[in-house]
């Protein structure tokens, strides 16, 4: 493949593919037809299975700009191949942005040199597939409108709901987001796009971007069934029916192709309705009725499809649900994201700020983004419960996303098209699957030899050398792996998780990690307040309970408590984020939300206004009716909101009567007092935050400053954040207690039990999330937390890691004689982005002992899961689900404990509001993972047991008969197969772990051995029957059985002519012998704890198993004629059936001794004493932790550096320095 036209397509992203170019070839075209006449159309189902094998069979190699076909791959682990035809069409411009009026009329190229794209004609289909261009098309109409203009020519090509646009300035097929692409500033969202679109404008971007519409196209029954039935493993299973049909096997090539019908029909209804339910879930507000601001100030109705980005559109007081991704330039709106986030709590989204024009720097005024900006931007799908306006003003948004770029959108893609789920299991059962084919092969070989050396006739050797196969792949295999996870997902829906993603419960079972929230997920979601602390003059005032007192009523603290926050109130309900509604709870103040009439008092520029209780107010003498106190109230002017990244929230308030305005700010403690003037700092500050935290105290500081009077109110909600939050005055602290939720120290001890780390993961203060590991039992009291600082390489020098100590012990342990486990280590967000940066390796010794990861922002979440799943831990993740969507979709296990059912953003979703799912969830992955397992192992020795018995069979030119191969597939497989799944999981965790994968030595040689002892019993059956003093050729009047006085002549001339050979003492006995070795090694593999309950607990599969064990027995002791002419089974004398009867006995037996062996480690003695060399650990993290184990300088001494030595060749490396 030529490199330099291999094109990289969303470079860095999920999505990242690579691309290449091809042209149709006729002659290749033609060639592949006459191949596919030849082949009976199997050629053609190859080139439908292999898309890069139809590519390059019917094409040749182009480049991207010519192509008419791309043929892409994606980057990731699982390198899938898809294939989209390229389109061209004529747009009478090649840039959305551009004014039409403002283009040249010259002829064209068919690029511009700002941003050369092409146009799209149609609305975009779910199914990614576009219609050619009609001549009534919108481009057409306006290439007609603007006859003058040079139409240009554009390529373009659908993939995956999202459309690709040639662009040649980069000389590659790019996506067309949104108002985004132009890289636009907050100042000139404001000054050029806050006035909206003329009509034309709007119709041209309306080319580019297609409808606002998410379209899920619900597929018809037809194309699902074609699409279901062209699965290889029903191709495979139509010629198996064919092949038996053949053979005259009908009964039982009909009951396969009912169990397929069955299964195809069960499948279709399964996506059929997950198709319905996600377009109903799309559908129900994807087309609304919206006013929009036209260029000519008028406002104009129209349909939310016809929405483009750049349209201005007007929120409705009363709310709406968002037909697209927007940005708020002006008013203030109250939404409820849970259908994004699954937080229920409302969020405020204040209006995008408008840096003056003197103060527009990279840092004020930089390019509007969609995650940074996403306070100021309203979200499709999500719910705007109400707005907030000025009087005259309108709420208004700028389009930034239509159709599939929104955020919903880019959901709804993530479930029509999700990322296969990699897994060892999945792998190896394909592996398994292709030494099966090829144990069918030395059998199909053997068949053809033996066939051709008796002279049996061609059509007789093809059909059953060709039957040899279809026995050996099992045709009722999918349907019995997907039984045990279908059973597993019943069982967790019963204690009320909720699973979108079923084949992750089976990975749940092999989580060695979990890390946690810590508010909300291990303590209660509200805060209690403890008390508060005040600062005057630059010191603290003794610690307070509360602030609900007649002489802080006018203080700034109670002020700055009453107004920085973010709270509304819905139906005359206070609502907004739980930390907030407790702090404004204990100021005992009311919130009005003012009315239109009202705003106008206060120079129309408060829409919230706090005022304290009446009976709190100092009783003064009213002097005058215009000095009535009872008018003590602050409005709320400006609110800049709570920010992950900052640590902090701000409002500029202005009290009724007053000239200047006040700001007050409060977030982490750090944070707000490195904002305010150091003299109004404490000089003990930090030894009394200590002091808090240590005891698990959440505390918040607050901030305070007097604004200048020329400040007006216009200037304010223009004005950057970093202006107000500058220069402020130390108020002092809020202490808030964070209890633990009652179920957290238990579950985390059970998760300790089973040797699983937990680690917890937090936005909140370093040292009360260790005091909150203490407490829940996450760090023992014992050990040592060892906090790593890191800072970036700053005036030259390079990035450097502080170690110390978090509680000073008294008498400074020496670490080095300590186990592994005694020493923990603790980091910020800055930290861990500082270490990750400079020293990637050190980062992952760091994971193996990071048990406290604080003030971690959601992306960071998601890098320490990546980190963790780098030295190959399995991990889970228990969040609230608001800010952990990113870590809950990363990781291997995902649980949010939310209240709707199924949270979209993480594949768990829990009702109980606690912890205790997480070992539910991994018991019953377990018990999945080992339910798999065990019908995999039958599954491989149904075919295998049935495969020796055909191939003893066929040396005597003999086989299975019809009812024979049917009693055993139905009767006993299947009922087994879906019984066995049904075990439930074992009560408690155990420190133990199941396999992770097929290819492990236990399971190889347990079914080895199994697949020895049947192969061993059934031959010897095979050759003893012939030893027998009354063995001979069967013929219909043999009579071994003393049975001659009850045949009729008569009614041995009817007897049909035995064309097969079916009946013989052979077939006879390895029949009795091998149904009798499937119910063995069904038991012997359906094993019990410590991952599952006991088999016995499980009633349908022992009375199944017990039904079929009597119904043998007794046909075998007890033969009925109707029973023995329906199996075609021939009397045989009653001393052999006690033979054979022995010879089961002996054969369960065996099988159990050497299952039980296998169990009790036999194959690890073997192991040892084959190669006695120590074998090194599989998982990385074992690797490092036995380096580390001999590492004099790890851990790290609390007196040490660490600095970064840059080496370009290999990454980076370190030094540890002494500090003196």
């Amino acid at each position: 493949m030529e490199k330099e036209d291999l094109k990289v397509l969303n470079k860095g992203e999920e999505e990242e593919m690579e691309l290449q170019g091809y042209r149709l070839c006729r002659w290749r075209l033609a060639l592949v037809g006459v191949g596919v006449l030849c082949t009976g159309g199997f050629l053609l189902l190859l080139l439908y299975w292999m898309p890069e094998w139809c590519v390059k069979s019917t094409c040749t190699r182009t480049t991207a700009r010519d192509a008419d076909v791309v043929l892409m791959r994606s980057t990731d682990e699982f390198r899938r191949w898809f294939l989209a035809r390229v389109r061209v069409m004529l747009a009478p411009g090649s840039n959305p942005f551009h004014s039409l009026e403002t283009q040249t009329t010259s002829p064209s190229s068919p690029s511009s040199p700002t941003c050369p794209f092409s146009s799209l004609d149609s609305p975009p289909l779910a199914n990614g597939h576009t219609p050619h261009p009609s001549d009534g098309s919108p481009a057409q109409e306006l290439i007609r409108k603007y006859a003058d203009y040079q139409p240009t020519q554009i390529r373009y090509f659908t993939f995956h709901s999202t459309k690709y646009y040639w662009n040649d300035e980069v000389q590659n097929f790019e996506v067309l987001n949104g108002l985004e692409d132009l890289q636009v500033s907050c100042s000139t969202l404001h000054s050029e796009h806050s006035a909206g679109l003329n009509r034309n404008q709007q119709e041209y971007r309306k080319l580019f971007f297609g409808v606002n519409e998410i379209a899920v196209k619900v597929p018809s029954v037809f194309k699902l069934l074609i699409k279901e039935v062209l699965n290889p493993f029903y191709i495979f299973q139509l010629f198996s029916v064919i092949l038996w049909s053949a053979d005259e096997y009908y009964y039982y090539a009909a009951a396969i192709v009912i169990m397929s019908v069955i299964s195809i029909a069960t499948s279709l209804y399964t996506i059929k309705k997950q198709y319905i339910m996600l377009h109903d879930m799309v559908a129900a507000h994807s087309i609304v009725r919206v006013s929009v601001c036209r260029a000519s100030n008028e406002i104009e109705e129209i349909l939310s499809t016809d929405l483009v980005p750049g349209d201005v559109m007007v929120i409705p007081s009363n709310g709406t649900i968002m037909p697209c991704d927007a940005v708020l330039v002006s008013g203030t709106c109250i939404v409820n994201e849970s259908m994004l986030t699954g937080e229920s709590v409302p969020v405020t989204k204040t209006n995008l700020p408008n840096p003056l024009p003197g103060e527009r720097d990279e840092d004020n005024d930089s390019a509007y983004n969609t995650e940074e900006h996403k306070r100021h931007t309203l979200f499709c799908g999500t719910h705007v419960i109400q707005t907030r306006f000025y009087t005259g003003e309108l709420v208004k948004a700028v389009v930034v996303r239509t159709g599939f770029s929104t955020a919903k959108g880019q959901l709804v893609r993530s479930i029509l098209y999700p990322k296969p789920t990699d897994f060892k299991l999945y792998r190896d059962a394909y592996l398994f699957l292709l030494c099966l084919v090829a144990v069918a092969g030395i059998g199909f070989v053997y068949s053809i030899v033996l066939s051709i050396m008796n002279k049996v006739p061609a059509k007789t050797i093809i059909i059953e050398s060709l039957d040899i196969i279809t026995i050996t792949v099992p045709p009722a295999l999918p349907a019995a792996m997907t039984a045990g996870i279908v059973y597993a997902q019943r069982r967790l829906k019963r204690i009320g998780i909720f699973c979108i993603s079923p084949q992750r419960i089976n990975i749940c079972g092999q989580i060695n990690l979990v890390c946690f929230d810590k508010t909300g997920t291990l303590t209660e979601d509200g805060l209690d307040l403890w008390g508060v602390q005040r600062v005057e003059n630059g010191s603290f005032h003794l610690s307070e309970e509360n602030a609900y007192k007649e002489n802080l009523v006018k203080s700034q603290f109670v002020a700055c408590m009453a107004t920085c926050h973010s709270l509304t109130k819905i139906e005359g309900q206070l609502s907004g984020d739980p930390l907030d509604l407790k702090m404004f709870e204990a100021t005992g103040w009311i919130l009005e939300e003012a009315t239109e009439e009202e705003t106008s008092l206060h120079n129309r520029i408060m829409p919230t206004v706090v005022r304290p209780p009446k009976q709190l107010l100092p009783p003064e003498p009213v002097a005058s009716p215009e000095q009535d106190m009872s008018a003590y109230e602050i409005g709320i002017v400006r609110q800049f909101p709570f920010s992950s990244a900052l640590q902090r929230m701000s409002v500029v308030a202005r009290r009724l009567g007053e000239k200047r305005m006040d700001a007050y700010t409060k977030g982490a403690p750090e944070v707000v007092a490195s904002l305010c003037k150091k003299e109004t700092v404490p000089e003990n500050f930090a030894e009394v935050l200590e002091g808090y935290t240590k005891q698990g105290f959440r505390v918040i500081a607050l901030g305070h400053r007097r604004l200048e009077s020329k400040l007006t109110w216009h200037k304010v909600q223009n004005i950057n954040r970093d202006h107000i939050e500058a220069n402020m005055e130390f108020l002092g602290l809020i202490i808030m207690q964070n209890k633990l939720k009652a179920e957290t120290p238990g579950v985390l001890q059970d998760l300790h039990r089973a040797h699983i780390r937990t680690v917890m993961v937090t936005g909140d203060n370093m040292l009360t999330a260790i005091s909150v590991a203490r407490d829940c039992g996450m760090i023992p009291p014992q050990d040592t937390v060892i906090i790593a600082d890191a800072l970036p390489p700053h005036n030259g020098q390079a990035a450097k890691i502080t170690w110390r100590y978090a509680d000073k012990p008294s008498k400074t342990p020496r670490l080095e004689h300590k186990t592994q486990e005694m020493y923990h280590f603790a980091m910020n967000g800055k930290s861990f982005a500082v270490i990750e940066e400079h020293f990637p390796d050190m980062l992952q010794k760091l994971v193996l002992h990071g048990t406290v990861f604080a003030r971690m922002a959601p992306d960071q979440k998601t890098q320490l899961i990546e980190a963790l799943q780098g030295v190959d831990y399995f991990v889970g993740m228990c969040g609230d689900g608001a800010n952990d969507c990113g870590a809950l979709k990363r990781a291997h296990g995902g649980i949010s404990l939310s209240e709707l059912e199924a949270s979209v953003a993480s594949p768990f979703t829990s009702r109980t509001p606690n912890i205790s799912c997480v070992p539910s969830l991994i018991r019953e992955g377990r018990a999945a993972l080992i339910t798999s397992f065990c019908v995999f192992k039958f599954m491989a020795l149904y075919s295998i047991i049935q495969y020796i018995s055909v191939t003893l069979l066929y040396s005597i030119l003999s086989n299975l008969g019809d009812f024979q191969f049917l009693f055993i597939d139905i009767a006993i497989i299947l009922l087994i197969v879906f019984t066995m799944s049904l075990n439930p999981a074992w009560k408690e965790l155990v420190s133990r772990r199941p396999p992770s994968g097929l290819i492990s030595g236990p399971l190889l040689f347990s079914v080895l051995t199994q697949i020895l002892i049947c192969l061993g019993f059934q031959t010897i059956t095979f050759l003893w029957v012939r030893q027998q003093s009354w063995y001979t050729v069967w013929k219909p009047f043999t009579d071994v059985c003393n049975r001659s006085s009850h045949i009729n002549m008569s009614d041995l001339n009817d007897t049909e002519v035995d064309d097969h050979n079916i009946q013989n003492f052979e077939n006879t006995s390895l029949f009795y012998v091998s149904c009798f070795q499937y119910l063995i090694v069904a038991i012997v593999f359906s094993k019990g704890k410590p991952f599952r309950q006991p088999s016995y607990k499980n009633w349908p599969f022992v009375v199944s198993a017990l039904i079929l064990y009597f119904f043998l027995l007794f046909i075998m002791f007890h033969p009925v004629e109707d029973i023995d002419e329906f199996l075609e089974i021939v009397c045989v004398p009653y001393e052999w059936r006690i033979k054979l009867f022995i010879i089961i006995l002996v054969n369960a037996a065996v099988s159990v001794v050497v299952e039980g062996a296998i169990d009790l480690g036999a194959f690890k003695c073997l192991t040892r004493l084959c190669c006695p060399r120590k074998l090194a650990p599989k998982a990385r993290y074992m690797h490092l932790a036995q380096e580390l184990s001999v590492d004099p300088d790890w851990p790290p001494k609390p007196t040490t550096t660490t600095e970064a030595k840059p080496r370009p060749e290999n990454g980076s490396t370190y030094q540890f320095i002494i500090n003196s």
